[in-house]
């Protein structure tokens, strides 16, 4: 039997080693987001653990104005009109109201011939209620980016980051270009994962995100390796925060997409500081309707209702499967259904010709051109399915909703 002291060291032992391993990882964000980026990094973490679909509640933010004009999906009267069971990849068949509400979905829509075929709510979610994108603001982000192009404001994707962010010049950023950023081949040294003593997890919380990018370094040359990574996209919120300035990304974004799209609903785009710069690789919150919008424009072709949103070329360029080379694609993404990447967004089948805005936790925005299909599949987990069961979920639904 253990003495009380024995006891006792059993406890103080584990104690002190997880402070110590706390202690460790927040003195490296201190380093890498600077005293008091750091300091409200580690702040922020601690009163709000893990990113979830509600941070937009919890961080600075601007706001989108619903549009004065919205618009709205008519809907089909009548009776079911999507199958009652879905084939899932390598599952075989499932109910579809199985599959959505046992896997923490919070909103599923089905838009087909530009008519809403199906729409379900969970967990006291509705069509109003607002929740976080995650990485599908990169999708966002690239529109608005294309945008800018459009409009001159940027001379085009093989413009240099340093004209924009002469800060990075010494650190060899002259030959990475927009192009480079918008299909993450930019060879920047920055790792997606959860390990908390990279950059990616205190780039989540960091109060200063900018002195965090001016401190970024190249890992291989621009151009010659594919890999995702949030700084990519953030790299260009600074290029388009310095381009329009002193009109910020979300007045912007009210201009060119929320407004014209006619949005029924509010958005919140979360900063890292008051007054700040947008968080556009994560943090736009928005509706499944108003998503959907997005979804609607592109697969128009950049064309709403007769006006020209975004040219038809920058629609194609973005979702076209060779703005990466093959021979950069690793082949574990096509094992699993990926056949490239475009102007950030994911190419699914240069056949079905379908395409995918894709988030953390199941946020999708899916368009099939062929079966004019857009589905929104917004959610706090993927539930039991892998994406590459989602996607196939996505395809059978496009084919069969009638």
């Amino acid at each position: 039997m253990l003495s009380k002291k024995q006891g006792t060291w059993l406890l103080v032992v584990p104690v002190a080693i997880i402070v110590l391993a706390c202690a460790a990882v927040f003195s490296s964000w201190f380093i890498v987001a600077g005293p008091s980026g750091g300091y409200d990094a580690v702040l922020r973490f601690i009163r709000h653990g893990s990113t979830t679909i509600d941070d937009f509640k919890h961080y600075p933010a601007r706001y989108l104005s619903a549009s004065l004009s919205p618009y709205r999906f008519p809907e089909l009267p009548g009776g079911r009109r999507v199958p009652e069971v879905v084939e899932v990849k390598t599952d075989g068949p499932r109910r579809l109201e199985d599959v959505l509400s046992s896997s923490e979905t919070i909103a599923f829509l089905i838009v087909k011939d530009d008519t809403i075929r199906f729409e379900r709510y969970y967990n006291d979610h509705t069509a109003a209620s607002l929740s976080q994108y995650f990485s599908v603001s990169k999708s966002i982000t690239s529109a608005l980016i294309g945008a800018a192009i459009d409009e001159g404001i940027i001379s085009s994707v093989d413009q240099s980051v340093v004209d924009f962010v002469p800060e990075l010049t010494s650190r060899g950023f002259d030959h990475v270009s927009i192009m480079h950023l918008l299909t993450m081949t930019s060879g920047i040294d920055y790792d997606e994962d959860d390990n908390p003593f990279g950059l990616h997890v205190p780039f989540n919380y960091t109060s200063d995100i900018e002195r965090m990018m001016l401190n970024f370094r190249l890992r291989v040359e621009p151009g010659t390796e594919w890999r995702y990574k949030s700084g990519d996209t953030a790299l260009l919120s600074l290029i388009l925060s310095r381009a329009l300035a002193p009109k910020t990304i979300t007045a912007y974004a009210q201009e060119r997409i929320w407004s014209p799209l006619g949005m029924e609903q509010p958005g919140v785009w979360s900063l890292d500081r008051d007054d700040g710069l947008e968080e556009a690789w994560c943090c736009l919150a928005g509706t499944a309707r108003d998503l959907a919008k997005l979804g609607r424009l592109y697969l128009l072709r950049g064309k709403w209702d007769g006006k020209r949103i975004l040219s038809a070329d920058w629609i194609e360029r973005s979702v076209w499967s060779g703005a990466v080379d093959d021979a950069l694609w690793p082949a574990d993404f096509s094992a699993a259904g990926f056949q490239g990447y475009g102007y950030s967004w994911w190419i699914l089948s240069r056949d079905e010709g379908d395409y995918l805005a894709q988030g953390k936790d199941g946020q999708f925005l899916y368009v099939n051109p062929t079966q004019r299909t857009i589905i929104v599949r917004l959610g706090r987990s993927t539930g039991d399915l892998r994406i590459s069961q989602w996607v196939s979920v996505f395809r059978y639904l496009s084919h069969k909703t009638t």
